[in-house]
């Protein structure tokens, strides 16, 4: 069974920066992409960016593309996601999510980031 914990979330001010960690453990076999998603109350999960685990291309949602930064531990089995200049139209429940080589997907149970004054 594969368990993605995700962590990092909080509240942040507007302008401020925050970095969530997700740690993949259990029964994986190789690892295809790990990557981010996010969710407000009442509208659609969203993608935000995505890793592939070799060769590390990255993928970013583009409204979003220079504020945010996905990075990997291949050894930690663990993705990183850089936030910087927040707005509070950031706020959302952020999961992490990992495809693997088999195709199985697995999601965190999400890391609540609130950005406000």
């Amino acid at each position: 069974q594969v368990q993605l914990v995700e962590s990092g979330g909080g509240l942040v001010q507007p302008g401020g920066s925050l970095r969530l960690s997700c740690a993949a453990s259990g029964l994986i076999s190789s690892i295809y992409s790990m990557g981010w998603y996010r969710q407000v109350a009442g509208k659609e999960r969203e993608f935000v960016a995505d890793v592939t685990w070799s060769g590390s291309k990255k993928f970013y949602a583009d409204s979003l593309k220079g504020r945010f930064t996905i990075s990997r531990d291949n050894a930690k089995n663990t993705v990183y996601l850089e936030m910087n200049s927040v707005k509070p139209e950031d706020t959302a429940v952020y999961y992490c999510k990992l495809r693997a080589l088999s195709l199985a997907t697995y999601w965190g149970q999400g890391t609540q980031v609130t950005v406000s004054s």
